[in-house]
């Protein structure tokens, strides 16, 4: 299996450019700063992941808003500044939200030819902006594709997407993932390609009941819900029978083993195969822990997460820098926050 070279220990800035209510310039401009990605660096961490909505960069008719891209433009320079890559992920687009919060239809994009075309032209623009940059900035077509029903549509829309991108920067390295939140037991859906710049991308969260304990923002979840890491095989999907199946469907899988690596490893086993049978690379876009989750628990998760992507050199960024929940520069333990990050 080929490797995402440059792009192996990463974490996201969620919250900046994405997923804020906050629009205004004084936010764009604080909340993350060079000072933030030459921390980052100084982790020892080589790329960030960078989530943006179509809404920072153009206009609800389409209209180009250039001064949106200047943020984008100023995080590319910092990073080539303190020698790190960044992934432009396209958190949501024109037509298109996998937040929960959002109350909008997950399915009608996948088969608005309009919509679609929307969304090759906002990726043309990027591409054209971007391709002298393709050394140490990767694309990413759209974050988490909810409903497995739409599989086959997307990925005739990734693919398009891709031809487009890459008749105009060839060698930007393109990121795409399945459905189910881009959920890993969907990556064997994704369609193969020969194109050797394609990265296939997962999000793991799980067990989501341990990782997402007490979020106000998933269906059914009691806020004062909590459990710690690990726990038993028996526990986690005894818990988890509250929540919205879809959206925990990996704990239910067949011949898991009980909670440790060895899990994880199991579950990532079909991708895996996957990548290593198509060459292609395989890249984990999410993966972290909620803050209200104790901080031994949380390290002992890492841990166990972060040594199967190191043994099969899986590129990955920790969801998330700062704030949105899972922020590792809120953790109030200095010892805590060096030990997760070392593990990153």
């Amino acid at each position: 299996m080929r490797t995402f070279d440059g792009y192996i220990h990463g974490v996201n800035l969620g919250g900046w450019l994405s997923q804020t209510s906050d629009t205004s310039a004084e936010h764009y401009n604080n909340f993350i700063t060079e000072d933030d990605i030459e921390y980052i660096a100084s982790l020892g961490l080589d790329h960030v992941r960078v989530p943006i909505d179509y809404m920072l960069i153009e206009e609800e008719d389409g209209t180009l808003k250039p001064d949106g891209y200047v943020y984008i433009d100023n995080c590319i320079n910092w990073c080539k500044n303190h020698g790190l890559n960044m992934i432009i992920d396209l958190h949501k687009a024109f037509g298109y939200s996998f937040d929960p919060l959002d109350k909008t239809d997950k399915t009608i994009f996948f088969y608005d030819e309009a919509l679609q075309e929307r969304f090759y032209a906002l990726w043309e623009t990027i591409a054209e902006r971007y391709s002298k940059f393709s050394d140490h900035v990767a694309f990413e077509l759209l974050n988490e594709i909810v409903e497995p029903e739409v599989a086959e549509q997307w990925n005739k829309i990734a693919l398009t997407a891709i031809s487009k991108i890459h008749a105009i920067s060839p060698d930007s390295w393109i990121i795409f993932g399945g459905t189910m939140y881009n959920n890993v037991l969907s990556v064997p859906a994704l369609a193969d390609t020969d194109d050797e710049k394609v990265v296939y991308t997962f999000h793991s969260y799980e067990p989501l009941i341990f990782t997402h304990q007490g979020a106000y923002w998933v269906d059914n979840m009691p806020s004062d819900f909590r459990v710690k890491y690990p726990e038993s095989l028996t526990n986690y999907r005894k818990y988890s029978d509250m929540l919205y199946k879809p959206l925990v469907s990996a704990i239910y899988k067949e011949d898991l083993p009980e909670i440790s690596s060895e899990y994880f490893e199991t579950l990532f086993k079909p991708a895996l195969e996957t990548a290593i049978d198509r060459n292609i690379p395989l890249y984990c876009g999410e993966y972290g822990v909620i803050d209200l989750a104790d901080d031994e628990s949380k390290i002992n998760w890492v841990t166990d997460i972060c040594s199967v992507f190191d043994k099969y050199n899986i590129g990955r960024a920790y969801w998330n820098y700062k704030e949105k929940d899972f922020g590792i520069v809120n953790i109030s333990d200095e010892e805590v926050r060096k030990k997760l990050a070392e593990k990153l």
